[in-house]
């Protein structure tokens, strides 16, 4: 395993050193040693910040993340809380693709007036129901 220090880590990653640092303060990764002042860390930090990433990406917070990862060097993750999220994510796919169409059909009406155009009438009393139903 190969040591690097916190700058190599950074260019390597693309996390900033002071994301870094503060990703160490709160424990979801660990240097290793100093060199004088600059930290090492193992160059499994990659895979870590690998998975940090990809959990920001699907929304987790770093709290969620950390709790997922723990403490140890490998990573062994909840598969029942990443299928909730992945349920979530295509949920919210869903409802992109909806606005999707919306915003185009919108963009390409004929009518008149849009308050003049059924589609678009319908598509505001949905948006308005949506607003209204409580999120889980």
């Amino acid at each position: 395993m190969k040591s690097l220090d916190i700058a190599e880590v950074a260019r390597c990653s693309g996390v900033k050193p002071s994301a870094l640092r503060y990703y160490e303060d709160i424990g979801l990764i660990r240097a290793d040693s100093r060199k004088g002042l600059r930290r090492q860390y193992d160059d499994s930090v990659l895979d870590r910040l690998a998975l940090i990433a990809m959990g920001r990406a699907a929304g987790f917070s770093l709290q969620e993340i950390g709790a997922m990862l723990g403490n140890a060097d490998g990573f062994d993750l909840d598969r029942q809380r990443l299928h909730a999220r992945a349920d979530e994510v295509e949920q919210r796919i869903r409802e992109l693709r909806v606005l999707s169409r919306a915003l185009r059909h919108v963009a390409d009406c004929t009518a008149p007036d849009h308050s003049q155009c059924p589609t678009f009438r319908r598509m505001m009393d949905s948006a308005l129901t949506r607003a209204s139903t409580p999120k889980r």
